[in-house]
């Protein structure tokens, strides 16, 4: 079931290589682990694209990232490719909101509240911002950076964890099923 599901759902072979992001990787996308639907490549690619998903950027950055993963570690492509649409519009905010609490707890920052940068800024020209922006960076960065790292590291985990233990359980589930209707 799992197999079947994920073959009908995800994208080819041969539309991922034709990507132009993917198009750099080249001869490095012929192993076959990259596309074979087997319990540690689905596991090592849902990692991939939960670990992909929270790097800053747009979707065809953390595309690249889930497919330079997945060349790395020699796990499912296209899976990791589109486990990394869970960070979307409607949840990156929630997503970079706890990281940067995470962060914030774990390297000890004590801010009491995030200052918004002014909007008229936005008139000013460059050599009057620049310093303002950095001086920003610097101080809610560290948790930020730090927090995204430790998420995405614990989301990881926690999708190859879930996947390997789901895919056991129901591969224990349909032998006895198998066992019961052979009897």
């Amino acid at each position: 079931m799992p197999r079947k599901f994920l073959k009908k759902h995800l994208p080819s072979h041969e539309s991922i290589r034709q990507n132009r992001f993917v198009r750099c990787f080249g001869t490095l996308l012929h192993h076959p682990n990259l596309w074979h639907l087997h319990r540690r490549s689905v596991a090592g690619g849902v990692a991939a694209g939960l670990f992909a998903g929270l790097i800053p950027g747009s979707n065809p950055v953390q595309f690249f990232f889930a497919t330079l993963f997945s060349v790395l570690f020699k796990v499912n492509l296209p899976l990791a490719a589109f486990v990394t649409l869970y960070s979307n519009p409607l949840t990156i905010v929630p997503l970079y909101l706890l990281a940067f609490t995470l962060g914030r707890w774990v390297t000890g920052s004590e801010l009491d509240n995030l200052q918004m940068l002014d909007p008229a800024l936005l008139d000013k020209n460059i050599s009057e911002w620049l310093p303002i922006l950095t001086e920003y960076l610097t101080t809610y960065g560290k948790p930020l950076i730090t927090g995204l790292v430790l998420l995405a590291s614990l989301l990881a985990m926690c999708g190859y964890m879930l996947v390997r233990v789901a895919w056991r359980i129901y591969i224990i589930h349909a032998r006895r099923k198998r066992a019961r209707q052979q009897k």
